[in-house]
């Protein structure tokens, strides 16, 4: 990593757990590196479709389904240079900062024990254990619920211990909207506050005009 003093100081990009009912953060994940890529895909959601209804051709059901994909890179390597200030590194390698991000997939052991001991109370019927919150932040232009779609790890490195010491996360984000949440959940706030930006943002691009594209009498 670069040591200029004039090198520009830039932002993390991360996820962030909110707590549904009070809306307070809780566990912020912040990624070591910000990926060199990150993808998008909207899916358009239309009412008439490619085969659907063909009277209704411009109306939408909903906010597209917006997915976000990167690739993130974990590494010990600059912390096991200095062990003495890096213990959690030495101990366990980078399992702390895997384990944190597979929480995002996994309930807790709380939940399954809640669950497991309601079944063997006889309850006829048992809530899925749900999840916290997750928001992904990528500068304070994007922040959006979202729910992880797909989670896989690539261990390129370990100490003599077989701690990993370096590897590469690859995460899918589903961007949920007020069709998933419902228009009354504290997520779909959070999900507007997403969308008005986007607009926001959308008001500030220079507007081109017809002589451009050539046509006229519109």
């Amino acid at each position: 990593m670069s040591t200029y003093p004039r090198t520009p100081y830039t932002l993390k990009c991360g996820i962030v757990m909110i707590d549904a009912l009070t809306r307070r953060a809780g566990r912020v994940i912040v990624l070591q590196y910000t990926p060199d890529h990150l993808s998008r895909t909207l899916q358009v959601q239309s009412v008439g479709g490619d085969t659907g209804d063909r009277t209704e051709p411009l109306r939408f059901k909903g906010p597209p389904v917006e997915t976000f994909r990167l690739e993130a890179e974990i590494d010990a390597t600059d912390q096991l240079e200095f062990p003495d200030a890096n213990k959690t590194a030495v101990e366990v390698g980078i399992f702390p900062q895997l384990a944190a991000l597979e929480a995002l997939v996994t309930p807790t052991s709380a939940q399954v024990d809640a669950a497991d001991a309601l079944m063997t109370q006889g309850a006829i019927e048992i809530a899925p254990m749900e999840s916290p919150l997750a928001l992904f932040v990528w500068s304070a232009q994007r922040v959006a619920p979202v729910r992880v779609t797909e989670f896989s790890v690539t261990e390129e490195a370990f100490d003599i211990s077989l701690n990993p010491t370096r590897a590469r996360v690859t995460l899918a984000l589903r961007v949920l909207s007020v069709n998933d949440f419902g228009i009354d959940h504290p997520g779909a706030a959070l999900y507007m506050s997403y969308l008005k930006n986007k607009e926001a943002l959308a008001l500030r691009a220079v507007a081109g005009s017809l002589d451009q594209l050539g046509v006229k009498g519109l």
